[in-house]
């Protein structure tokens, strides 16, 4: 028995080719949309100035942002 033959009282047969397709489109969609969260995110969420325990002059040592923004 295959598949792809309908089934008596079951309607159309099976069509594999649009059902993989279906899949696929259904993956590309997903993985679109989670690549816009993940830029929206990335873009929305800056983060605050905080103080630096390290002095500019090279004192200290604990590590310090390279190039502070504040």
């Amino acid at each position: 028995m295959s598949l792809t033959r309908s089934m008596p009282g079951r309607g159309r047969p099976l069509n594999w080719k649009w059902i993989s397709v279906a899949i696929a489109a259904v993956g590309v969609v997903f993985l679109l949309g989670a690549n816009a969260h993940l830029v929206y995110v990335a873009l929305e969420s800056q983060p605050e100035c905080v103080p630096h325990a390290k002095a500019a002059d090279g004192s200290g040592d604990v590590f310090r942002a390279a190039k502070s923004a504040c």
